[in-house]
């Protein structure tokens, strides 16, 4: 048997609420040349008997122990047969023609390692925003871009395979704890967008302009409380770019002034939050005139770490430009 043009990877860890809702978008699918490769992280809900239920194009394992996602991702492309690879969480929804279009970008050009599509981030029941609205992608070479303004979720992804395999820890030296190949196992917060990074830093990365993918989000945006997992990651991919590409502080000397900038925001929000007000504002001294985010944060953290969750939401309402 042919190997398939896709490989729609499903990574699972009790999932069964929202389940039956993405295998039905996938199942509805125009594009119809694909397998399913589904991993279950050790599910104790009814996630195994929903995937099972859809029949043998998907193709059902079982990992021996619950693994974080990075490792459960990377255990389940090293079962992949497709020339393209794509991702669906268990709570998200794509639109019918999503495979179609994202393939027809991979075969007009062979230079594309990554395509995406727009996305709808709703609540379950309402929309809530599109991505591109407040964040406009670009197409070709665009690894600066995409680290001045992230714009691809998960389960809008899809990679050429050429793409995902190149990325692997040659070159590294030993020693460096530097974590090359697919997703980083040593990431937690950031694995996806190391990958996205590291693939348009040596392809070109393209878009469908439809939001043909829904991001489902659950309650409150929590990313606000993991700005310092975020800063640590952050300086963990400027180290690995750093390593993997020689001439990375010449020739993105901007990068690398963006990446320790928003670091330090990042680690500044998790200091005020914990009421340290005055480590948070020696952390942002340097930058307090750098941007607006910047110089609004140096007067918040005068305030009581009460008032995080109100500055989360406004820092949400702000453009995406302003986020960076």
């Amino acid at each position: 048997m042919s190997a398939p043009a896709v490989s729609v990877i499903m990574n699972c860890l009790n999932s069964a609420h929202d389940l039956r809702q993405a295998m039905d978008s996938l199942m509805s699918q125009s594009f119809t040349d694909y397998e399913v490769v589904f991993w279950d992280n050790c599910s104790t809900d009814e996630s195994p008997s929903i995937a099972l239920s859809y029949g043998e194009q998907v193709h059902y394992f079982r990992g021996a122990d619950t693994v974080p996602l990075g490792q459960a991702r990377n255990l389940a492309l090293a079962q992949a047969q497709g020339r393209y690879l794509a991702f669906l969480d268990c709570d998200d929804l794509w639109l019918p023609h999503k495979l179609e279009r994202q393939v027809a970008l991979f075969a007009a050009n062979p230079r594309v390692g990554l395509v995406c599509t727009d996305t709808e981030i709703f609540d379950g029941r309402r929309s809530i925003r599109k991505i591109f609205t407040e964040s406009a992608p670009a197409r070709g070479m665009v690894f600066a871009e995409l680290l001045q303004r992230q714009w691809i979720s998960m389960s809008s992804a899809m990679l050429r395979r050429e793409a995902l395999t190149a990325l692997s820890p040659q070159g590294i030296a030993p020693g460096t704890g530097i974590n090359g190949g697919w997703f980083d196992e040593s990431l937690n917060v950031c694995e996806e967008a190391d990958v996205f990074y590291r693939i348009a830093h040596d392809w070109e990365l393209d878009y469908v302009d439809e939001a043909l993918t829904r991001w489902r989000i659950h309650g409150g945006n929590t990313t606000f409380r993991k700005f310092g997992q975020f800063a640590d990651e952050t300086l963990q991919i400027l180290k690995k770019h750093l390593a993997l590409y020689p001439s990375y502080a010449v020739e993105h000397a901007d990068l690398v002034e963006l990446l320790t900038r928003r670091a330090a925001f990042q680690k500044a929000v998790a200091l005020w939050r914990e009421g340290n007000n005055a480590a948070a504002r020696e952390i942002i001294r340097p930058w307090r005139n750098a941007g607006r985010k910047y110089g609004l944060f140096w007067w918040a953290t005068f305030l009581p770490g009460t008032c995080f969750d109100l500055a989360a939401r406004l820092y949400f309402a702000l453009p995406a430009r302003l986020r960076a």
